[in-house]
């Protein structure tokens, strides 16, 4: 579904991303990790057409990307900290970005129902906890049905529950054959919901292979102490 081909990015004299190639299928939840500065945020926003790469290429069901808009209509994007208009109501904000995307015949307002949005509608966004922004955001990257999502750190934020009813939706996503991609540092959720992990390190793809290969490599029942011997074995 997504093929990524010798991708690079710098900022001034500072590789970001370098010469990265991988790719990830439809009806699959792949955790991408790596430790901050790693090049996770830079790949995703390359993916997003909100960055555009150095060299290398990004097609999406055998198509390059690059240069293209249309395909972002088949995107949801759910940042790790969600930036709106602050005197913007909520029910505002889901009625602009619905206007923008006149096109989708079929909403998918399951999270808004199961986070209990619509009692808040009437709240600014200014006025919202961290973890209610969250819910919003959710919602929104969920609400247009796409094909591929791209979740940095969906639960950062979310109280338990909130984060159980996010894991449940990622789950029922994925058996509709959607590519989920999802940036987190918590391996114990990672491993509830993804099949496969990505590591970058330092702009490089260090590996990228699923749950159960990484365990058996490694002989480890918990992902965290798998993917740390893995790391440890790297340097």
């Amino acid at each position: 579904m997504i093929k990524i081909e010798k991708l690079r990015k710098s900022y001034g004299k500072l590789p970001i991303l370098r010469d990265v190639n991988v790719s990830f299928g439809a009806g699959r939840v792949v955790s991408v990790i790596g430790p901050n500065g790693s090049g996770k945020t830079t790949m995703s926003k390359c993916i997003l057409g909100m960055v555009l790469p150095d060299g290398g290429d990004i097609k999406i069901n055998g198509e390059s990307i690059l240069g293209q808009h249309a395909y972002r209509s088949q995107i949801g994007y759910m940042p790790q900290i969600g930036r709106y208009p602050e005197n913007m109501k909520i029910r505002q904000v889901i009625g602009m970005i619905r206007d923008i995307r006149k096109d989708v015949q079929e909403v998918d307002e399951e999270l808004i129902g199961l986070y209990g949005l619509k009692d808040m509608y009437e709240k600014r966004m200014g006025a919202l906890s961290g973890g209610t922004k969250q819910k919003v955001s959710a919602a929104l990257a969920f609400m247009f049905n796409p094909q591929i999502l791209i979740l940095d750190e969906p639960t950062a934020g979310l109280d338990p529950i909130s984060a159980e009813i996010m894991k449940c939706k990622i789950l029922k996503e994925k058996k509709k054959g959607k590519l989920i991609l999802i940036t987190s540092h918590i391996m114990s959720e990672v491993e509830e919901v993804a099949d496969e992990v990505m590591c970058l390190m330092d702009g490089q793809l260090k590996f990228h292979e699923t749950i159960a290969s990484i365990k058996a490599h490694t002989n480890e029942e918990l992902l965290s102490r798998a993917i740390a011997k893995i790391m440890n074995e790297e340097d």
